[in-house]
């Protein structure tokens, strides 16, 4: 070995370890054992799936649990389109997610090789994006990339696919740097001049309700969410994903809406006036939607198809779900309760009355 080189595998597991990365979830195979032969000797946990799909699954729910960005590894042809489903509802669900897989020698792609397929065009579709490596001096900087892209903005899998040969190959490691994309500038901080208007029809609303989805999670932005329901008294509901996002006992709370739902979510949703989405793609009636902000941008080599699936009423606002210093923070004594003859929090018996806006 040259001085300074590594294999392919090693760089990886570098990559890796310069992530910070805890636990990796996988099955080996024929494509992805240089790869297994540096992880047994890698510094971080490796978890054995009995199932690549399993293995997928288990990546996904680490990276809920943790927050932190979860991987997974399979080998070629069989055993990367394992892992399709559970990449899917990484991606539908917007958890974070690196899947490493390998993939035939490079001069046998495209040669119908045994266990050969496309992974990366079967997971375009599924993945914020995907690489395929034909160059082990590119597979730090890939990495980097892939973890940046996975765990910021909306989170969301991506995929690297390597060839065989290409963990076998002597290589340069990269020095961990910030991954500089361009066209990749997600917004994460709000619009004044919609803030200002979202804030206005909240105001003058007269029965708001709020819709919280999943990626409140993915931000720990429990507190400003039931900031604002109490300050205003505007009772919330939730999709699927944002299940325990705001208190099951909290009087404001009406449950699940949509088909699955609750009826008092359901009709809390048909006579809204206002719909506050927060967090998530945007409420499923979209004749009543008057306010959807989105949580989170998504990066420029985003499918189209995955954007056509937001909803966003007359004032979207891209942005983190946190408090903001300006008017939007501010409500007039007694809020939209006193309007309807209720009691403002602080008053009475300090609490937002159970039967309010239901």
């Amino acid at each position: 070995m040259k001085k300074g080189k590594v294999t392919g595998a090693k760089a990886i597991v570098k990559a890796l370890e310069d992530q910070g990365v805890e636990l990796i979830f996988g099955y080996p195979g024929g494509a992805n054992l240089p790869f297994y032969d540096e992880l047994a000797r890698a510094p971080f946990r490796q978890v054995l799936a009995r199932h690549e799909q399993g293995a997928a699954h288990m990546a996904d729910a680490y990276a809920r649990a943790t927050g932190k960005v979860g991987v997974c590894t399979a080998t070629s042809g069989p055993g990367a389109t394992n892992l399709v489903t559970g990449i899917a509802t990484a991606f539908m669900d917007s958890s974070a997610l690196v899947a490493i897989t390998g993939q035939v020698s490079r001069h046998l792609i495209g040669n119908d090789a045994f266990q050969e397929v496309d992974t990366t065009g079967i997971t375009i579709p599924i993945t914020k994006h995907n690489y395929l490596v034909q160059d082990g001096d590119e597979l730090s900087r890939t990495v980097a990339e892939a973890f940046y892209l996975a765990g910021s903005a909306r989170p969301g899998p991506v995929l690297i696919d390597v060839p065989k040969d290409v963990l076998l190959e002597q290589c340069t490691p990269g020095d961990p740097e910030p991954p500089q994309l361009e066209g990749y500038r997600p917004t994460l901080k709000g619009h004044p001049g919609q803030i200002k208007r979202a804030a206005a029809v909240i105001k003058a609303a007269e029965r708001p309700v709020i819709i919280v989805g999943g990626g409140i999670r993915t931000q720990a932005s429990y507190d400003s969410l039931i900031a604002l329901a109490e300050r205003h008294e505007i009772p919330v509901v939730s999709t699927l994903m944002g299940k325990g996002a705001f208190p099951n006992s909290h009087p404001l709370y009406l449950g699940l809406y949509g088909y699955h739902g609750r009826v008092a979510a359901n009709t809390a949703i048909t006579g809204a006036d206002v719909i506050i989405g927060v967090a998530t793609r945007g409420p499923v009636h979209r004749q009543h939607a008057a306010l959807c902000p989105a949580s989170q941008d998504r990066p420029h080599r985003h499918r189209p198809r995955r954007g056509r699936k937001e909803h966003p009423g007359p004032y979207p606002h891209r942005g983190r779900c946190r408090p903001h210093p300006g008017r939007a923070g501010r409500a007039a004594p007694g809020g939209i309760a006193r309007r309807l003859g209720g009691a403002a929090p602080g008053e009475g018996e300090g609490t937002p009355p159970a039967g309010s806006r239901r």
